[in-house]
């Protein structure tokens, strides 16, 4: 039996009669309302996925912060596990499981999903990367500010670093495409469309980035481009897995090269110094070349799904 919609909205309303009036000696409702419904489906998902996705993405740097490496990435990674365990379905309340799963966007994947899945996650970080080292190529590149509030410094220096990038990467990627492009998302293309979910945890996404030191005007197209691609790869798929991938990924080469600057430091000059290079052609080419594999891998992995529903 399919759970009713009433239990897939998060959190569940429940209908109340308000008032009653005769008709033919019968009795019919001239008053419903759903308890908690009041409050508009759209607004109920932004609250419900900034909360859910952001507060849990803060729980990782007070970890860090407060019991250093590597107990804190050992305690981040039960965190996460119980997490998604929970935001997928289980756990309590019960009343919320099929809104939570659905909220999670819970579904088996097929081998087919998994190969055009795993090419559009890993476009999508090239594309992102891509679009950066473009902009930077138009603009001097602000190394001071894009490494303000990353100084791993405090870290050994070596394998315990990159340990807390890649933790730094897996908590942002499954939190925040919880939060977003499932929690925030999910609700919002059901009610309005996939277009309108989409845009709306694209914006959210970019203004939740805009307090950090390296949202610089360039890259604020950037970041709404990286929460477009992600929105429509959630929908293609009917899955969090590859957006919590790709956006992983992404954040991978971000916190290693362009924040925290352990893996260097990005020295190539703006065109408006150097000239239009050769270099920049192929800059500029494989960026067009990883979208167009981003957006190609997406519609096919929508294609496959669509098939096997």
């Amino acid at each position: 039996m399919l759970p009713s919609r009433r239990l897939l909205e998060f959190p569940p309303s429940r209908t109340v009669y308000e008032g009653y009036r005769g008709a033919g000696g019968g009795m019919s409702e001239i008053a419903v309302r759903r308890e908690g419904g009041w409050v508009p489906v759209s607004l109920r998902a932004i609250v419900t996925g900034l909360v859910v996705g952001m507060v849990a993405a803060n729980v990782w740097p007070l970890l860090l912060l407060r019991l250093g490496m590597p107990l804190a990435a050992a305690l981040e990674a039960l965190f996460l596990i119980l997490y998604v365990l929970w935001a997928a379905g289980g756990g309590p309340p019960r009343a919320w499981q099929a809104a939570r799963a659905d909220a999670f966007r819970v579904r088996r994947l097929s081998i087919a999903d998994w190969g055009w899945g795993l090419l559009a996650a890993l476009a999508f970080a090239s594309t992102i990367h891509a679009a950066i080292v473009v902009l930077f190529r138009l603009v001097p590149f602000p190394a001071a500010a894009f490494h303000a509030g990353y100084d791993f410094s405090f870290i050994p220096a070596g394998p315990l670093q990159w340990a807390a990038i890649v933790a730094s990467a897996i908590s942002a990627g499954v939190c925040e495409e919880t939060g977003f492009r499932g929690y925030m998302q999910r609700p919002i293309e059901k009610r309005h469309g996939a277009a309108i979910g989409i845009l709306v945890s694209a914006v959210f996404f970019t203004l939740l980035h805009l307090n950090k030191g390296w949202a610089t005007i360039g890259m604020v197209p950037i970041v709404f481009l990286a929460g477009l691609l992600l929105g429509r790869l959630a929908i293609a798929s009917a899955s969090l897995v590859f957006c919590m991938i790709g956006h992983t990924i992404m954040d991978i080469g971000l916190f290693a090269y362009w924040w925290t600057q352990i893996a260097g430091t990005f020295s190539q000059r703006p065109i408006g110094e150097t000239g239009l290079d050769a270099s920049f052609f192929v800059e500029a080419g494989a960026f067009v070349l990883a979208l167009l594999v981003t957006l190609l891998a997406t519609n096919r992995l929508a294609a496959v799904r669509m098939r096997s529903s």
